[in-house]
């Protein structure tokens, strides 16, 4: 989710963006009410810096404005080496606005139901993460040091966060009880859904494959019924058990539909040729084309 090239200039066209700047702001709003009104009131914790600052916070008693402030200026600074001057001043700004409003915002807590608490507190915070990104910055330095050490370690930035909130949700274990390390859990695994959610986008592409020996036709029903953009490239189909060496030339038809478009394209093209192979593969993003060009009826 982080980008993984380095810029050496501020690109302040996009920082003072208003739409990249209200979502920061609305991402780091969210992230407020979700630890002031859920989280913190009930110990639970959430991955990454967050849920280190809570559990310090609740161990030693400090600020927590101070630590989310202090912790996250060390991962500003890594992802001001590893990935730009832009993402710096964008993830600043996200902190001290979530620092901000931990410190001067006091809200009671929302509901005493633990469940409850760990799936809107995962929720919320997960929204508000997830903006953020979609904003250019971070409020939570995990991904920069996974982005950073990945290469010195040789573990994935999955790994790695793994790595970080296992020592986490294990020091809350042991401080708070079992039971509030694993409604902490369910909090992080509903923040982690709803940050992909947003960050991926309500629209979640897919890019629909197919080989058939009646490729003209399916061309015609992608491009001429349901107004879709494809993509043809030129392959080799054969090469089955038994019958190694025989092979033929074959398109490879390809076009970039929604989730909700896969059934209709699908049955489609079974019904223009049941031997057709088909299969679909999904896509973190998608931009141009015919993307959003709706099917024509039938």
């Amino acid at each position: 989710m982080i980008k993984k090239y380095k810029s050496d200039t501020i690109n302040w066209e996009h920082v003072l963006n208003i739409k990249n700047l209200l979502q920061i702001l609305l991402g780091s709003g969210l992230a407020v009410l979700a630890m002031k009104g859920f989280m913190i009131p009930n110990r639970f914790l959430d991955g990454g810096i967050t849920g280190i600052s809570i559990l310090l916070h609740e161990i030693f008693h400090i600020n927590i404005s101070v630590l989310v402030i202090v912790l996250n200026a060390i991962f500003i600074y890594l992802g001001y080496r590893r990935i730009g001057k832009t993402f710096a001043v964008q993830t600043t700004l996200a902190v001290l606005v979530l620092s901000i409003g931990l410190f001067f915002i006091n809200i009671h807590p929302i509901t005493s139901d633990k469940l409850l608490i760990a799936i809107f507190g995962g929720l919320l915070i997960g929204t508000g993460v997830g903006l953020v990104i979609r904003g250019g910055g971070v409020i939570d330095g995990a991904e920069v040091i996974a982005v950073f050490t990945k290469r010195r370690t040789g573990f994935s930035n999955s790994e790695i966060i793994m790595l970080i909130n296992t020592i986490i949700f294990s020091v809350a274990a042991f401080q708070f009880g079992i039971e509030t390390a694993m409604y902490s859990i369910i909090t992080y695994f509903t923040a982690t859904r709803a940050t992909d959610y947003v960050v991926d986008g309500i629209e979640e592409f897919t890019s629909v494959n197919i080989i058939s020996s009646k490729q003209d036709e399916i061309k015609s029903f992608l491009v001429n019924q349901l107004g879709k953009g494809i993509t043809v490239y030129k392959g080799e189909r054969g090469y089955l058990p038994g019958s190694f060496d025989i092979k033929t030339e074959c398109e490879i038809i390809v076009t970039i539909v929604t989730r909700l478009e896969i059934k209709q394209i699908q049955e489609g093209v079974i019904s223009i040729d049941p031997k057709a192979f088909v299969f679909a593969q999904s896509i973190k993003e998608a931009a141009g084309g015919l993307l959003k060009v709706k099917p024509h009826a039938k």
